[in-house]
């Protein structure tokens, strides 16, 4: 009996070969690499999907890319941009959604397109009428070449980011802000009324109300509460002082800011000793 079961599952494998070997299909790479990119942004997100083709010694803008024509701004299918939230993108209003992103490249200046049809296959399809928003960015030359077709984000706040746009030796960009500063002071306020004080963010409100230049009386109000519950932490007396200093204090920031430093110190926390150092070093300038 040994022998024919042997046969059988020596069968068997082979089948499992030959079937794995037939079922998988050939595979090339795309010349142009997609990418996504997700970046927080305010309370949402920003998504943006692309192909990144390659300069290979080609003639890019006024090239193979002609000045004062719609581009997909990438290639393959026409790049994409999700806004999980309402934005403002060079101070235009843009409602949260899917938009395609188009440009037309011009020698010192850029349109930039954003179009309601998201999903499209390069520029061929696209209808000027389907447009949500145009606006125009000035074009900056690079002395560093870049071979890859790249989109990123730099400068990136709570309320504002750059998205960059380079390609051979041009660069683009493209300021946005959030839309939603009304509602992250509705959260915090609302956040800021819990019963139990434990549970009340008070680093993060007392931050985005210092960074947003909101109101600095009730950001000291929370950092002196803040304080009673954690009297041993050095970063609240750091937020305290740069309230104090902001708010034209420069003596009881100093005091503050010493009080943060002798409690980083206690803790070997050398990261707070040094920013409580420099709201003395500014408060004395």
């Amino acid at each position: 009996m040994k022998q024919p079961l042997i046969y059988f599952f020596s069968m068997l494998m082979a089948c499992c070969i030959t079937t794995k070997t037939f079922a998988q299909e050939p595979r090339i790479p795309e010349a142009s690499s997609t990418q996504t990119l997700i970046q927080d942004f305010g309370l949402g997100k920003i998504t943006i999907t692309y192909s990144r083709p390659n300069v290979k010694g080609r003639k890019i803008f006024g090239g193979i890319n002609p000045y004062g024509q719609v581009w997909r701004t990438g290639a393959n299918s026409a790049t994409t941009i999700t806004f999980s939230e309402n934005v403002i993108v060079e101070g235009n209003k843009v409602p949260a959604g899917t938009y395609s992103l188009f440009s037309i490249p011009e020698e010192k200046e850029w349109t930039i397109i954003l179009n309601k049809t998201a999903k499209q296959w390069g520029a061929y399809g696209y209808k000027q009428e389907d447009d949500l928003l145009r606006f125009k960015v000035k074009s900056i030359y690079l002395s560093e070449k870049r071979e890859t077709f790249t989109l990123q984000f730099a400068n990136c706040t709570t309320k504002s980011n750059d998205l960059y746009i380079v390609w051979d030796h041009t660069g683009v960009i493209i300021h946005m802000q959030t839309d939603d500063d009304a509602q992250i002071t509705a959260n915090i306020e609302k956040l800021m009324l819990n019963p139990d004080v434990n549970k009340r963010p008070y680093f993060n409100a007392i931050q985005y109300y210092y960074e947003n230049d909101k109101d600095l009386n009730k950001a000291m109000t929370w950092a002196l509460e803040a304080e009673k519950i954690e009297p041993k932490a050095p970063w609240y007396k750091l937020w305290k002082a740069r309230i104090q200093l902001k708010m034209g204090d420069k003596a009881k920031a100093i005091a503050t800011a010493q009080e943060g430093i002798k409690l980083a110190k206690a803790t070997d926390d050398e990261e707070y000793v040094r920013l409580n150092e420099a709201v003395i070093t500014q408060a004395k300038n």
